[in-house]
């Protein structure tokens, strides 16, 4: 691994294949059971190709329920793409860890999608990443 310093993302981010991620046809009750079966509050919404279409957070269900006057059952079977945060803040692989980290504080957020071209490469969560750093 780098020097503390020189981390980069890349050495500290969930990989592709562990990222919570759905389709943006996922129902919205399968999208809150992969937020929940990664123990991270936050699904990727990709399409076919990987290219991230937005991302859904435990941030975006609190603001949902409180504005939407329908049936929690019948909310539950719409399109996760209707909820999502369709134009995310993401970052490069290539970041340093230590500059990801003080975006994540200015931006009072725990998990930014890690991404090239709009693609989705992985995800940085805020508690791996502080503990690469320490």
């Amino acid at each position: 691994m780098s020097i503390k310093n020189e981390i980069s993302v890349n050495e500290v981010m969930i990989k592709f294949e562990k990222t919570p991620k759905s389709s943006p046809i996922t129902l919205l009750k399968e999208a809150l059971d992969i937020m929940d079966r990664h123990h991270l509050g936050i699904v990727c919404i990709v399409d076919n190709d990987g290219l991230l279409q937005g991302i859904l957070t435990d941030g975006d269900i609190r603001r949902m329920l409180t504005k939407v006057q329908k049936p929690i059952a019948a909310l539950m079977g719409d399109d996760v793409i209707k909820f999502c945060t369709l134009h995310p803040f993401t970052i490069s692989s290539e970041m340093l860890l230590k500059d990801a980290i003080a975006l994540m504080q200015e931006k009072q957020i725990w998990d930014i999608p890690v991404t090239e071209n709009n693609r989705l490469l992985g995800l940085l969560h805020l508690h791996p990443a502080i503990k690469a750093l320490l």
